[in-house]
């Protein structure tokens, strides 16, 4: 079995900022699909898929399965329909690349990748060209256009830009 190749070190230092975020995003979501198929999950599960013929272990910030009962312990072997990954400078490479083109091949329908430090988030929707799937750039959501935040595959799940970076009062320094 092939783990991912990520520096697992790297994360250890994760900074309390990352985890607010995904923190916010759990207790907002979760309390919304708490009665529906689908439940909200913490970067405390792993997917385990086949890709490129080795098995591939992944462990997203936040994910919405809506098959969760297919499971061994801690690790899912279905696809979650919902991804979000929160940018850390060890990670963010990592979460644009390798990660990004794991979650392409596995056809996740809707992967956003939220970076703290601008308050941004790039939501990506799943669409196929020529019978391959491919990730398009929906939208870029920053402070202007926060009201334009929304969930494409689950429209009724309503996260508010200002919910989602609640508590963090970072201010990017200035570039000398």
């Amino acid at each position: 079995m092939e783990a991912l190749d990520i520096d697992i070190s790297g994360m250890a230092g994760a900074l309390i900022e990352h985890s607010m975020v995904i923190s916010n995003f759990l207790i907002k979501a979760g309390s919304q699909v708490q009665d529906s198929i689908c439940r909200v999950f913490g970067d405390n599960v792993q997917y385990k898929w086949i890709a490129g013929g080795e098995e591939k272990i992944v462990i997203p910030d936040v994910s919405i399965n809506c098959r969760f009962k297919q499971r061994r312990g801690n690790s899912f072997f279905n696809n979650p329909r919902f991804v979000m990954e929160v940018l850390s400078p060890s990670t963010e490479s990592y979460d644009r690349g390798k990660k990004m083109e794991l979650y392409r091949q596995q056809e996740i329908d809707e992967y956003w990748i939220v970076d703290w430090r601008k308050r941004q988030i790039e939501i990506y929707v799943l669409d196929y060209e020529d019978n391959m799937p491919k990730y398009y750039l929906w939208k870029t959501v920053i402070n202007n256009n926060k009201d334009e935040l929304k969930m494409v595959h689950f429209q009724n799940v309503v996260i508010k830009f200002d919910d989602l970076f609640d508590g963090i009062d970072y201010e990017p320094e200035m570039e000398e």
